[in-house]
């Protein structure tokens, strides 16, 4: 199957998530992916447990299925020079190294635009290129920290509190995708590359701040954490019930008169300070009670099965053994098998990329490490057998 970024070919000088979640899904629409590794120990997440059977991380597997995967070594002069041979032959480079690094092997975008004037350079970091926080280093966590997500995140009576997933890793990784395939749009039409520039810390300002920022811009109060609820609609929350846990969300009016309905409550149908989502808001905590009061006298079925009928959105919270096992995340093939070659049929994530004529695929397997070492230097950048077998000895490659 050809895919929409079939011809792109992209060099990984990725390390970790952040950088790898971006090749990973310029990968899944069809570009050639060359990932350059560590001779002799590869990206460190080829040590991140959880592992396989035969020992093989389940991180990197889901990071960088279908790439290939060459070794270099960038601290020599002989590798640089290697590395911008093979810049010349790609359209994209993608990195996610401490600032300064790229540069001091003399492969920063300004060294390398000159090499290769359509190439497009995605650079995820922390801060990223500018700023008087730029050279800081920094985790996913500091990135929440740091862009207010934490701040937002937990109740009110207890400490800040990370999102489980690292968020800000992936949502760095999409960001620098999207501007990757808006810079290929640009460089086909005017033949001109430039650098994508993508800080960690504005990605989830990004998002924290289209919630919460409003009320700080409008009124100059900052938002307090407020648990399961969202600021801005109420109920919609995490409600506890006879055997565990639901959540449940009336936004609309309608579904606010429906959930009273189904509650047994019309009499509060008409109610002005309940009626709509501003007047909820305003009486938060007596519309959680009166939630909460009913929600405790049912079971999470019954009261899936009563909203359902009544068209309120609500659902069970589903662990992940369920979430794995759910019918509708495997009828969109949201959990795939990859054959890899050392250990066998591994379970990892399908493709959120559903495009009709050329969605994403992830079925082919990860690298092993220098996997496609001859491959590249001989069929991209001509070298000999011999000239190749002298860089291994040499510990260049």
């Amino acid at each position: 199957m050809t895919g929409a970024l079939t011809g792109i070919r992209v060099l990984d000088f990725s390390r970790f998530v952040s950088g790898a979640f971006c090749a990973q899904l310029l990968g899944e629409l069809g570009a050639e992916v060359t990932k350059i590794e560590i001779p002799g120990g590869g990206d460190g997440l080829r040590s991140t447990p959880p592992f396989t059977e035969r020992q093989e991380s389940y991180f990197f597997i889901g990071l960088n299925r279908g790439k290939k995967s060459i070794t270099l070594d960038l601290r020599t002069k002989r590798g640089q020079e290697i590395a911008r041979e093979l810049v010349k032959k790609q359209h994209v480079l993608v990195e996610n190294f401490s600032r300064g690094v790229m540069e001091r092997f003399g492969l920063g975008y300004q060294e390398l635009k000159n090499v290769n004037p359509a190439l497009i350079y995605a650079s995820v970091s922390r801060f990223g290129a500018t700023g008087p926080y730029s050279s800081r280093p920094v985790y996913d966590t500091i990135a929440q920290a740091m862009g207010g997500l934490m701040a937002v995140t937990g109740f009110h009576d207890g400490p800040p509190i990370r999102t489980g997933p690292s968020i800000a890793d992936y949502l760095s990784g999409l960001f620098a995708a999207i501007g990757v395939l808006a810079a290929l749009r640009y460089m086909e039409t005017t033949g001109e590359g430039q650098l994508v520039d993508i800080s960690m810390q504005d990605c989830v300002w990004a998002i924290t701040a289209m919630e919460f920022a409003s009320t700080y811009f409008a009124t100059g109060k900052i938002p307090s954490r407020l648990g399961n609820n969202l600021p801005i609609s109420v109920p919609a929350n995490v409600y506890s019930c006879k055997d565990g846990y639901v959540v449940i969300m009336a936004v609309t009016v309608g579904q606010w008169s429906n959930l009273l309905k189904a509650m047994g409550r019309e009499d509060l149908v008409r109610l002005q300070k309940y009626y709509g989502q501003g007047d909820r808001t305003q009486n938060r905590d007596e519309v959680n009670a009166l939630v909460q009061g009913w929600a405790d006298t049912k079971t999470v079925e019954e009261i899936t099965n009563t909203l359902s009928r009544f068209h309120v959105p609500c659902s069970r919270i589903l662990t992940i053994d369920q979430v794995a096992n759910d019918p509708q995340i495997l009828s969109r093939e949201m959990i795939v098998e990859v054959d890899q070659l050392i250990s066998g049929r591994v379970k990892m994530p399908g493709s959120v990329l559903k495009l009709s004529r050329t969605p994403g695929d992830v079925s082919p397997p990860a690298p092993f490490l220098g996997k496609h070492n001859y491959e590249i230097y001989s069929e991209v950048l001509g070298y000999s057998e011999q000239e190749i077998n002298k860089l291994s000895d040499e510990g260049i490659i």
